[in-house]
């Protein structure tokens, strides 16, 4: 005598108009916050997207933009700068300088410290990797017209820089 392998059946969705149906996270709606994290992740899969044909994160193309505006600048002035925490910074490094796109350099005065400088690679990748980090950038937005995009940067600084 066999048994039978029926499965119950999933109960089938209601059938809603998809256009009048809440979205899932409508709770969460008047929340800056969450807004902001929502959107946040938009352009960084955008970016992280565009970035792995370079086997780069983004933090790592941010690490070199800084390090090519404050060459020499300390690993701890870098954390600072991409607001992680100092021990963070040892990894990104050492990712930079095996794809020798950055070099650490052992300081005179305190030969304890290093100054981190971009190599010439680094400096020919990071112009390429800033036009297609303004291409992603652009692209995630292009529901904004360039004031509203200007406006939402301007807000966002307002932000994070208080």
């Amino acid at each position: 005598m066999a048994k039978s392998s029926k499965i119950a059946a999933a109960p089938e969705p209601l059938a809603e108009n998809a256009e009048t149906q809440t979205p899932l996270d409508s709770a969460l709606d008047d929340l800056i916050g969450y807004a902001m994290r929502r959107a946040q992740l938009k352009l960084f899969q955008n970016l992280i997207e565009r970035l792995s044909t370079h086997d780069l994160r983004p933090a790592q193309f941010s690490a070199l933009a800084i390090i090519d505006q404050t060459p020499g600048l300390m690993q701890a002035d870098l954390a600072k700068a991409l607001a992680i925490e100092p021990p963070q910074v040892v990894p990104l490094l050492n990712k930079l300088e095996s794809r020798a796109l950055a070099v650490r350099v052992r300081c005179k005065p305190d030969k304890r410290s290093y100054g981190i400088f971009l190599s010439k690679a680094g400096e020919t990748l990071l112009k390429e990797l800033k036009q297609i980090a303004a291409e992603s950038d652009l692209d995630s937005t292009s529901a904004l017209d360039s004031q509203e995009r200007a406006e939402l940067l301007r807000l966002l600084k307002k932000v994070y820089q208080a």
